[in-house]
Protein backbone atom coordinates (compact mmCIF):
# COMPACT_ATOMS: atom_id res chain seq x y z
CA UNK A 1 0.00 0.00 0.00
CA UNK A 2 1.40 3.22 -0.83
CA UNK A 3 -0.10 6.67 0.77
CA UNK A 4 0.38 9.85 -0.65
CA UNK A 5 0.83 13.30 1.52
CA UNK A 6 0.20 16.54 0.13
CA UNK A 7 1.10 19.33 1.85
CA UNK A 8 -0.10 22.28 0.23
CA UNK A 9 -3.12 23.70 2.03
CA UNK A 10 -5.36 23.07 -0.83
CA UNK A 11 -4.94 19.56 -1.71
CA UNK A 12 -3.66 18.71 2.20
CA UNK A 13 -4.94 15.17 3.10
CA UNK A 14 -3.86 11.67 2.28
CA UNK A 15 -5.00 9.88 -1.19
CA UNK A 16 -4.82 6.64 -1.12
CA UNK A 17 -2.75 4.68 -4.67
CA UNK A 18 -2.02 0.93 -5.03
CA UNK A 19 0.49 1.54 -7.77
CA UNK A 20 3.50 4.09 -8.04
CA UNK A 21 1.59 6.70 -11.04
CA UNK A 22 -0.05 9.24 -9.82
CA UNK A 23 -2.90 11.59 -11.49
CA UNK A 24 -3.23 15.10 -10.15
CA UNK A 25 -5.46 17.80 -11.55
CA UNK A 26 -2.05 20.03 -11.93
CA UNK A 27 0.91 18.72 -13.79
CA UNK A 28 3.79 17.68 -11.83
CA UNK A 29 6.65 18.16 -14.06
CA UNK A 30 9.01 16.10 -12.07
CA UNK A 31 8.65 13.37 -9.33
CA UNK A 32 11.21 11.47 -7.94
CA UNK A 33 10.85 8.07 -6.19
CA UNK A 34 13.96 6.39 -4.38
CA UNK A 35 13.66 3.12 -2.51
CA UNK A 36 13.71 4.65 0.68
CA UNK A 37 10.66 4.07 3.56
CA UNK A 38 9.37 7.98 3.26
CA UNK A 39 10.84 10.53 0.74
CA UNK A 40 9.91 14.09 -0.20
CA UNK A 41 9.39 15.11 -3.91
CA UNK A 42 9.48 19.00 -4.24
CA UNK A 43 7.44 19.54 -7.85
CA UNK A 44 7.17 22.67 -10.18
CA UNK A 45 3.69 23.81 -8.49
CA UNK A 46 5.18 24.05 -5.50
CA UNK A 47 3.18 21.11 -3.96
CA UNK A 48 5.21 19.47 -1.46
CA UNK A 49 4.54 15.59 -1.46
CA UNK A 50 5.72 12.99 0.99
CA UNK A 51 5.48 9.26 -0.33
CA UNK A 52 5.33 6.78 2.22
CA UNK A 53 5.73 2.96 1.45
CA UNK A 54 4.14 0.45 3.50
CA UNK A 55 5.49 -2.69 2.14
CA UNK A 56 4.13 -6.09 3.57
CA UNK A 57 5.90 -7.13 6.95
CA UNK A 58 8.80 -9.11 6.20
CA UNK A 59 9.14 -12.28 8.47
CA UNK A 60 12.82 -12.62 9.77
CA UNK A 61 14.54 -16.43 9.77
CA UNK A 62 16.77 -17.44 11.62
CA UNK A 63 19.32 -20.18 9.57
CA UNK A 64 21.98 -22.12 11.10
CA UNK A 65 25.17 -22.20 9.34
CA UNK A 66 26.39 -25.53 10.56
CA UNK A 67 22.62 -26.81 10.03
CA UNK A 68 22.48 -25.69 6.51
CA UNK A 69 25.85 -26.93 5.36
CA UNK A 70 24.92 -30.55 6.61
CA UNK A 71 22.41 -30.34 3.20
CA UNK A 72 25.28 -29.65 1.17
CA UNK A 73 28.02 -31.47 -0.56
CA UNK A 74 30.87 -31.74 1.41
CA UNK A 75 33.20 -30.76 -1.69
CA UNK A 76 31.00 -28.07 -2.15
CA UNK A 77 31.13 -26.25 1.72
CA UNK A 78 34.85 -27.10 2.26
CA UNK A 79 35.69 -23.80 0.95
CA UNK A 80 32.25 -22.03 1.60
CA UNK A 81 32.56 -19.28 3.93
CA UNK A 82 29.82 -17.93 6.20
CA UNK A 83 30.55 -14.07 4.66
CA UNK A 84 30.26 -16.35 1.20
CA UNK A 85 26.83 -17.77 1.96
CA UNK A 86 25.32 -14.73 3.15
CA UNK A 87 26.64 -12.72 -0.45
CA UNK A 88 24.77 -16.02 -2.18
CA UNK A 89 21.80 -16.02 -0.47
CA UNK A 90 21.19 -12.09 -0.87
CA UNK A 91 21.93 -12.53 -4.66
CA UNK A 92 19.31 -15.18 -5.31
CA UNK A 93 16.55 -12.79 -3.19
CA UNK A 94 17.52 -14.40 0.35
CA UNK A 95 18.02 -11.04 1.62
CA UNK A 96 20.37 -11.57 5.11
CA UNK A 97 19.99 -8.63 7.00
CA UNK A 98 21.89 -9.93 9.97
CA UNK A 99 24.60 -12.60 11.14
CA UNK A 100 25.33 -13.56 14.57
CA UNK A 101 27.57 -15.74 16.07
CA UNK A 102 25.90 -18.51 18.39
CA UNK A 103 27.69 -20.47 20.97
CA UNK A 104 26.24 -23.18 22.09
CA UNK A 105 27.86 -22.50 25.91
CA UNK A 106 27.68 -18.33 26.41
CA UNK A 107 31.52 -17.35 26.30
CA UNK A 108 32.33 -20.77 24.12
CA UNK A 109 34.66 -21.86 27.62
CA UNK A 110 37.88 -19.41 25.75
CA UNK A 111 40.51 -19.72 27.82
CA UNK A 112 40.09 -23.01 29.84
CA UNK A 113 41.86 -25.79 29.88
CA UNK A 114 42.21 -29.21 31.81
CA UNK A 115 44.14 -29.05 34.26
CA UNK A 116 45.32 -31.69 37.52
CA UNK A 117 45.46 -31.07 40.94
CA UNK A 118 48.98 -32.11 42.13
CA UNK A 119 49.19 -31.16 45.98
CA UNK A 120 46.93 -29.29 48.11
CA UNK A 121 47.35 -28.22 51.56
CA UNK A 122 45.83 -25.67 54.06
CA UNK A 123 46.02 -22.20 53.66
CA UNK A 124 48.29 -20.36 56.68
CA UNK A 125 46.11 -17.10 57.35
CA UNK A 126 42.39 -18.78 55.99
CA UNK A 127 40.26 -21.86 57.72
CA UNK A 128 38.01 -22.37 54.70
CA UNK A 129 40.98 -22.07 52.13
CA UNK A 130 43.72 -24.03 50.43
CA UNK A 131 46.93 -23.89 48.76
CA UNK A 132 46.77 -25.80 45.49
CA UNK A 133 49.52 -26.64 42.41
CA UNK A 134 48.30 -27.24 39.25
CA UNK A 135 49.45 -28.44 36.26
CA UNK A 136 48.18 -27.27 32.94
CA UNK A 137 50.94 -28.67 31.06
CA UNK A 138 52.74 -25.41 29.74
CA UNK A 139 56.10 -26.32 31.56
CA UNK A 140 54.61 -24.06 34.77
CA UNK A 141 53.47 -25.69 37.54
CA UNK A 142 50.31 -23.07 39.16
CA UNK A 143 49.91 -21.81 42.55
CA UNK A 144 45.94 -21.75 42.70
CA UNK A 145 43.90 -20.85 45.68
CA UNK A 146 40.81 -22.46 46.51
CA UNK A 147 38.04 -22.21 48.73
CA UNK A 148 36.10 -25.07 47.53
CA UNK A 149 35.25 -27.92 49.69
CA UNK A 150 35.74 -30.84 47.23
CA UNK A 151 39.12 -30.17 45.86
CA UNK A 152 41.69 -32.56 46.56
CA UNK A 153 44.71 -33.69 44.91
CA UNK A 154 45.09 -35.96 41.95
CA UNK A 155 41.67 -34.23 40.18
CA UNK A 156 41.43 -33.45 36.87
CA UNK A 157 39.54 -29.74 37.17
CA UNK A 158 38.73 -26.92 34.80
CA UNK A 159 40.81 -24.12 35.08
CA UNK A 160 40.58 -20.46 33.89
CA UNK A 161 44.55 -19.03 33.66
CA UNK A 162 45.10 -15.61 34.02
CA UNK A 163 44.00 -13.39 31.17
CA UNK A 164 40.88 -15.43 30.73
CA UNK A 165 37.27 -14.31 30.38
CA UNK A 166 35.01 -16.39 32.51
CA UNK A 167 31.33 -16.44 31.70
CA UNK A 168 28.93 -17.11 34.87
CA UNK A 169 25.86 -18.35 34.95
CA UNK A 170 24.57 -15.31 36.40
CA UNK A 171 26.18 -11.78 37.08
CA UNK A 172 28.38 -10.39 34.30
CA UNK A 173 31.59 -12.13 32.68
CA UNK A 174 35.28 -11.08 34.62
CA UNK A 175 38.84 -11.74 33.30
CA UNK A 176 41.02 -13.59 35.32
CA UNK A 177 44.18 -11.91 37.13
CA UNK A 178 47.06 -12.85 39.28
CA UNK A 179 46.68 -12.23 42.61
CA UNK A 180 47.30 -12.43 46.40
CA UNK A 181 44.70 -13.64 48.27
CA UNK A 182 45.43 -13.24 52.45
CA UNK A 183 49.36 -12.84 51.17
CA UNK A 184 49.52 -15.79 49.16
CA UNK A 185 50.19 -16.32 45.23
CA UNK A 186 46.67 -17.19 43.15
CA UNK A 187 47.61 -17.74 39.34
CA UNK A 188 44.03 -18.28 38.17
CA UNK A 189 40.90 -20.01 39.32
CA UNK A 190 39.58 -23.35 39.93
CA UNK A 191 35.72 -23.54 38.49
CA UNK A 192 32.75 -24.64 39.80
CA UNK A 193 29.93 -25.59 37.03
CA UNK A 194 28.34 -21.73 37.61
CA UNK A 195 31.24 -20.48 37.41
CA UNK A 196 31.64 -21.00 33.48
CA UNK A 197 28.23 -21.45 32.66
CA UNK A 198 27.45 -25.08 32.66
CA UNK A 199 25.32 -25.12 35.63
CA UNK A 200 24.20 -23.94 38.65
CA UNK A 201 25.70 -25.95 41.33
CA UNK A 202 28.27 -24.28 43.89
CA UNK A 203 28.70 -26.87 45.88
CA UNK A 204 31.92 -27.49 44.64
CA UNK A 205 34.63 -27.39 41.65
CA UNK A 206 33.75 -29.01 38.71
CA UNK A 207 35.71 -32.32 38.31
CA UNK A 208 36.20 -34.26 35.15
CA UNK A 209 36.59 -37.96 34.21
CA UNK A 210 40.35 -38.98 34.98
CA UNK A 211 41.33 -40.04 31.55
CA UNK A 212 40.44 -35.96 30.91
CA UNK A 213 44.14 -34.85 29.12
CA UNK A 214 45.93 -32.60 31.42
CA UNK A 215 46.40 -29.32 29.04
CA UNK A 216 43.27 -29.84 26.38
CA UNK A 217 41.25 -27.12 26.14
CA UNK A 218 37.50 -27.44 28.05
CA UNK A 219 35.70 -26.37 25.08
CA UNK A 220 36.89 -29.23 23.22
CA UNK A 221 36.01 -31.56 26.15
CA UNK A 222 32.98 -30.26 26.39
CA UNK A 223 32.24 -30.55 22.85
CA UNK A 224 31.43 -26.66 22.41
CA UNK A 225 29.91 -26.00 19.58
CA UNK A 226 30.32 -22.57 17.17
CA UNK A 227 27.71 -21.25 14.88
CA UNK A 228 26.96 -18.52 12.52
CA UNK A 229 23.37 -17.76 12.71
CA UNK A 230 21.68 -15.71 9.54
CA UNK A 231 18.62 -13.52 9.95
CA UNK A 232 16.97 -13.59 6.32
CA UNK A 233 14.24 -11.05 5.65
CA UNK A 234 11.29 -13.70 3.79
CA UNK A 235 8.69 -11.79 2.07
CA UNK A 236 4.98 -13.70 2.21
CA UNK A 237 5.67 -14.83 -1.49
CA UNK A 238 8.70 -17.03 -0.20
CA UNK A 239 7.35 -19.52 1.88
CA UNK A 240 9.77 -22.14 0.26
CA UNK A 241 12.48 -20.47 2.20
CA UNK A 242 10.86 -20.78 5.72
CA UNK A 243 13.13 -23.49 6.57
CA UNK A 244 16.35 -24.78 6.24
CA UNK A 245 16.10 -27.37 3.70
CA UNK A 246 14.04 -24.37 1.42
CA UNK A 247 17.44 -22.16 1.75
CA UNK A 248 19.45 -25.11 1.01
CA UNK A 249 17.64 -25.90 -1.94
CA UNK A 250 18.50 -22.17 -3.44
CA UNK A 251 21.50 -22.15 -2.16
CA UNK A 252 22.71 -25.32 -3.78
CA UNK A 253 21.10 -24.50 -7.36
CA UNK A 254 23.15 -21.07 -7.04
CA UNK A 255 26.27 -23.29 -5.99
CA UNK A 256 25.53 -25.47 -9.22
CA UNK A 257 25.64 -22.23 -11.47
CA UNK A 258 28.57 -20.99 -10.17
CA UNK A 259 30.79 -24.54 -9.63
CA UNK A 260 29.46 -25.47 -12.86
CA UNK A 261 27.86 -28.85 -11.47
CA UNK A 262 24.87 -30.53 -10.81
CA UNK A 263 24.89 -30.10 -6.76
CA UNK A 264 22.43 -32.90 -5.19
CA UNK A 265 21.21 -31.92 -1.69
CA UNK A 266 22.29 -34.21 1.07
CA UNK A 267 18.74 -35.49 2.86
CA UNK A 268 18.86 -37.20 6.01
CA UNK A 269 18.55 -41.17 6.63
CA UNK A 270 15.21 -42.36 6.96
CA UNK A 271 16.30 -45.79 7.12
CA UNK A 272 15.35 -45.60 11.11
CA UNK A 273 11.81 -45.70 9.85
CA UNK A 274 11.37 -48.64 7.67
CA UNK A 275 8.03 -49.96 8.27
CA UNK A 276 8.31 -53.07 10.59
CA UNK A 277 4.75 -53.86 12.01
CA UNK A 278 1.99 -53.92 9.75
CA UNK A 279 -0.64 -55.40 11.97
CA UNK A 280 -1.21 -52.38 13.93
CA UNK A 281 -4.05 -51.04 12.24
CA UNK A 282 -5.66 -47.31 12.63
CA UNK A 283 -9.64 -47.20 11.63
CA UNK A 284 -10.40 -44.25 9.52
CA UNK A 285 -13.41 -42.58 8.07
CA UNK A 286 -13.54 -40.42 4.99
CA UNK A 287 -17.08 -38.61 5.88
CA UNK A 288 -16.54 -36.37 2.72
CA UNK A 289 -14.76 -38.22 -0.47
CA UNK A 290 -14.79 -35.02 -2.76
CA UNK A 291 -13.21 -32.86 -0.21
CA UNK A 292 -10.39 -35.53 0.79
CA UNK A 293 -9.65 -37.95 -1.62
CA UNK A 294 -6.98 -39.68 -0.13
CA UNK A 295 -6.09 -40.10 3.45
CA UNK A 296 -2.70 -41.36 4.91
CA UNK A 297 -1.37 -42.06 8.81
CA UNK A 298 0.81 -43.93 10.79
CA UNK A 299 1.71 -45.26 13.87
CA UNK A 300 4.70 -44.76 15.94
CA UNK A 301 5.28 -47.19 19.25
CA UNK A 302 8.33 -47.70 21.61
CA UNK A 303 8.50 -43.82 22.05
CA UNK A 304 10.27 -42.88 25.00
CA UNK A 305 10.24 -39.38 25.95
CA UNK A 306 14.14 -38.19 27.81
CA UNK A 307 16.32 -36.07 27.44
CA UNK A 308 16.76 -35.20 24.13
CA UNK A 309 20.61 -35.46 22.45
CA UNK A 310 22.50 -32.37 22.81
CA UNK A 311 22.81 -31.76 19.14
CA UNK A 312 19.70 -31.35 18.91
CA UNK A 313 18.69 -29.02 21.61
CA UNK A 314 22.06 -26.94 20.05
CA UNK A 315 19.93 -26.84 16.83
CA UNK A 316 16.64 -25.62 18.23
CA UNK A 317 18.51 -23.06 20.51
CA UNK A 318 21.24 -21.75 17.97
CA UNK A 319 17.42 -20.27 16.22
CA UNK A 320 16.24 -19.21 19.72
CA UNK A 321 13.80 -21.86 20.28
CA UNK A 322 14.32 -23.46 23.63
CA UNK A 323 13.89 -27.25 23.72
CA UNK A 324 11.88 -29.19 26.01
CA UNK A 325 12.69 -32.72 26.28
Amino acid sequence: MLKLIITNKKFKGWLDKTDFVFYLNQKISSLLYVNKECIKVLTSINITIQICIFAPKLKTMKISYNWLNQYLPKEATDSLTALKVSELLTDCGLEVENMETFQSIPGGLEGLVIGEVITKTKHPAADKLCLTTVNVNTGTILSIVCGAPNIAAGQKVVVAVVGTIVYPKEGEPFKIKESRIRGQLSQGMICAEDEIGLGRSHEGVLVLNKDAEVGSLVKDYFKVEDDIIFEIGLTPNRADAASHYGVARDLAAVLSLTLEDNLEMVKPSVNAFDVDDNTLEIDVVIQDQDACLRYSGLTISGVEIKESPEWLKNRLRSIGLKPIN
